[in-house]
């Protein structure tokens, strides 16, 4: 009988220990069909870890907080499943996408920058250190400078991220590939601005698409569901997708989760807007169309340790009937590292933030590279109903300015390079479901550095530009997630230039618009 009582409660100990060390997302194939196992551990993740009635989930003892947040996701990507790769591979992947873009542009392009040889590569390799005299600031157009070249260094980014490097061992590949690409890539005075935006801007953009693509991903998930998870995730990270493949990833199956998640919160945009002829009259302009999408990843009420963009913003604007500036602005933030306080019901996070700006309007061309501080606020003022401010207040070592109004088919540089600051306010009370009272404030103070390559009369001279964007919007619920918006925004554009007068502009937009509110089940109550 002892040797019975032993071996119980040996049984019962180890199945205490293993509930404590194994994973609550474990499936088994021997359990039956494994992408059901997947929802039900989603279902019951949803019920037990929800801030729905909260600024996050409680605490749970079943939960390993060192290796999980209250939402039972994985703090980091599990290193088991992603190991590190040597650093040749990233580098090797890196000069491959350059190789490759070169080819595209000599021989499918037929741009004459592309056309190099030992020649030019002796040429540009004895241009120095970028800020040395062999280098320059071009003359390419604003959506060249400013949103292709960030794109490319999302690329860089992601062939060192995917292969098992964090967010700041990545960062210096991006940095190594353009540099390369302005050396070896064209055959012209390598390009300073080029080198800036594509590894500052690649970073950021790079990060927050490789943590959208973690979302969509599921190891545990087989057949179709499988198939449509590894396609959409490499539509929203090309280089990722290629090194599954490579990896032997896209075919593995696991047990448990092994990605890093956060709630992801999506809205969606549709209507119309007017750029007014007459800033008196309401919607005294055409009226074209706009589709525009903000993605609100992580929770910034959740009480944690932050790293590298567990919390960011991305919202980008199409505007349709515009000519070629269809991509009519991408703002986007992450945090860098923060802190969450509490004074009574009062919730806040304050942290540091890197910032991404791009405005490529009817009325102006505003770009920004910033790092600065952010504050984030949580007011509960009556049942499902608070009020969210979020407080920015940025450094901008390098932006891209025009004077005032801007011309569509314009060929050569009509904005000039400069720095300043900028600031940022957001704030948004919401009425439960029903409505929504929301305003945003950016202020922009950009002083020029750079006029050269051009005369005076195509972008103005040297200057100071004091940029003003003033954005109230009410929505009203129409049915369960879907509402009806309006928004009335406004641009001042204060330009102070050397030797000539100041330059006042003054512009006016409306929009009417649905929105669908698409809610992460376990980050609830509209964190705008």
């Amino acid at each position: 009988m002892k040797k019975i009582y032993t071996l119980f409660f040996l049984n019962l100990f180890s199945i205490i220990l293993l509930a404590q060390t194994t994973p609550r997302d474990t499936v088994s194939p021997a359990k039956g069909n494994v992408d059901k196992q997947v929802n039900r551990i989603k279902k019951e993740d949803i019920i037990k870890h929800s801030d729905s009635h909260g600024n996050e989930p409680r605490k749970s003892s079943q939960i390993d907080s060192t290796k999980r947040d209250r939402y039972n996701d994985l703090l980091n990507d599990n290193p088991e499943f992603n190991k590190k790769y040597p650093v040749w591979k990233p580098a090797l992947q890196v000069v491959g996408e350059n190789v490759l873009l070169n080819v595209m542009d000599r021989t499918v392009l037929h741009l004459q920058f592309a056309k190099t040889d030992f020649t030019t590569w002796k040429r540009t390799t004895s241009a120095g250190f970028p800020w040395g005299p062999g280098w320059e600031w071009d003359q390419d157009r604003f959506g060249n400078n400013f949103l292709s070249h960030p794109m490319m260094g999302s690329f860089y980014f992601s062939a060192a991220r995917s292969n098992g490097y964090n967010y700041w061992e990545s960062a210096p590949i991006v940095f190594a590939g353009s540099y390369m690409w302005k050396i070896f890539g064209e055959n012209g005075k390598p390009e300073r601005e080029d080198l800036i935006n594509t590894t500052f801007d690649g970073i950021l953009l790079g990060e927050v698409l490789y943590r959208l693509s973690s979302n969509i991903l599921d190891d545990r998930t087989t057949g179709r569901e499988r198939v449509l998870r590894e396609i959409f995730a490499g539509l929203v990270d090309p280089v990722r997708g290629f090194n599954r493949l490579l990896q032997g990833k896209s075919f593995r199956r696991t047990s448990q989760e092994v990605y890093q998640k956060e709630p992801l919160n999506i809205t969606l945009y549709a209507g119309v807007h007017a750029v007014n002829n007459d800033t008196r009259r309401l919607f005294s302009g055409h009226n074209d169309e706009m589709l525009n999408a903000q993605l609100d990843y992580g929770n910034p009420f959740e009480d944690r340790q932050r790293k590298p963009f567990d919390l960011f913003r991305l919202r980008a604007e199409l505007n349709f009937g515009v000519g070629r500036k269809i991509v009519d602005n991408i703002t986007g933030y992450g945090i860098l590292f923060g802190r969450n306080l509490r004074l009574g019901k009062l919730a806040m996070l304050i942290g540091g933030f890197q910032y991404y700006d791009y405005f490529d309007t009817k009325s102006f061309e505003l770009s920004t590279i910033a790092f600065g501080g952010g504050l984030f606020s949580k007011l509960p003022l009556w049942k499902n109903s608070n009020l969210y401010t979020n407080l920015h207040l940025g450094l901008v070592p390098f932006a891209g300015s025009s004077v005032g109004h801007v011309s569509d088919t314009a060929q050569f540089r009509d904005y000039r390079f400069a720095y300043g600051m900028e600031g940022k306010i957001e704030s948004t009370l919401n009425l439960g479901t029903f409505a929504s009272i929301g305003l945003l404030y950016y202020y922009y103070i950009i002083h020029s550095f750079d006029n050269t390559g051009k005369d005076e009369s195509h972008y103005g001279t040297l200057g100071t530009n004091y940029i003003s964007i003033l954005k109230p919007r009410i929505t009203v619920q129409l049915y369960k997630d879907l509402s009806i918006g309006v928004e009335h925004n406004i641009y001042f554009n204060d330009h102070y230039q050397r030797n000539y007068p100041a330059l006042h502009f003054v512009d006016t937009e409306q929009r009417i618009f649905l929105m669908l509110y698409l809610e992460d089940p376990q980050r609830r109550g509209h964190y705008d």
